[in-house]
């Protein structure tokens, strides 16, 4: 007999329109993410190119929940896995080309790849993105920024397709970037960007990279299985500082741990599951509320859902 998750994977595919990339039912997820955690994709869907996912998108029954992921390095995908459709944008996504003082780059280009590539071209302005891990896809989403710039500050255009399979270009303005934000459409998937820098030398760019490098790996646990910043500062605060001030750095509840070296970070130690980083989350929120009067609000996007059964 077929398993009953299994008969509705199937019938999922089967309700979906034709494609020229790759798309499997009930694929892990786990092992594309930083944290190593969560269940499996109902099905997972990689566009050939942006033609294949635009007529993908125009095709596929709106019912159907359609979610996008990067390289997963600030998500964290819940035990029960991800229902419908999973995006993952590949290799025809992540093109670099720097022209003058100009950086176009594709949505699944990695931020430090981008910041090298400008480096290279003796573009400066961009080596922040080389401490921020992820795709500029994932960067365009949150606004993201280290080191004192943030995507606002370079951005001129993006170009997003839309749930309907309809291609918009988007200027500065109407992405409409706040603090950790982003207002275009959630259900909007970033294609591409164009960057601004400015003339600098190679050399000292590279250097500033290496100090950002030296940086990170000194303040952060850059080689532990973590999933980035986990809570967005409070206006007028750190939330680190809070954190540490609650008295939670190093707590933890099962195999997953706040970080003793940053306390901004989730660590799985090994056998952790997303339940138990979640839950860990919420603890540290819930004593920093209590220690503060500060209600912590969550940076790493959490999606998916949970497996019956709780917390071990």
């Amino acid at each position: 007999m077929v398993p009953a998750r299994l008969m509705s994977h199937t019938h999922l595919i089967d309700r979906l329109p034709k494609v020229r990339g790759r798309i499997t039912a009930n694929a892990p997820l786990a092992g594309l993410t930083w944290f190593r955690v969560g269940g499996p994709a109902e099905v997972l869907f990689r566009p050939a190119d942006r033609d294949d996912l635009a007529a993908f998108l125009a095709a596929c029954p709106p019912e159907v929940p359609v979610t996008v992921v990067g390289v997963a390095s600030n998500l964290l995908i819940r035990d029960g896995g991800v229902p419908g459709v999973v995006i993952r944008l590949g290799g025809a996504f992540a093109d670099v080309a720097v022209a003058g003082t100009t950086v176009v780059v594709g949505a699944a280009a990695l931020d430090v790849n981008i910041a090298l590539a400008a480096g290279h071209a003796g573009v400066a302005g961009l080596e922040f993105l080389s401490g921020i891990p992820g795709t500029i896809g994932g960067a365009l989403r949150m606004n993201a920024g280290a080191y004192g710039r943030e995507m606002v500050d370079v951005v001129v255009e993006a170009e997003a397709i839309d749930r309907a399979g309809v291609s918009h270009t988007l200027t500065a303005r109407e992405l409409d970037f706040g603090y950790r934000h982003c207002g275009v459409p959630a259900d909007w998937i970033f294609t591409a960007a164009m960057l601004s820098g400015e003339a600098g030398d190679a050399a000292t760019i590279g250097r500033r990279i290496e100090e950002i490098a030296d940086q990170r790996a000194a303040t952060q646990p850059v080689r532990a299985r973590t999933g980035g910043s986990t809570f967005a500062n409070p206006p007028g605060h750190k939330a680190w500082e809070l954190i540490d001030r609650a008295g939670c750095r190093g707590l933890r509840i099962g195999e997953a741990q706040v970080s003793e070296k940053h306390c901004n970070f989730l660590l799985n130690l090994g056998g952790a599951t997303a339940t138990e980083l979640e839950a860990l989350g919420e603890e540290v929120r819930r004593r920093v509320l209590a220690s503060s009067g500060i209600t912590l609000a969550w940076e790493i996007k959490r999606i998916g859902v949970a497996r019956p059964g709780g917390v071990r």
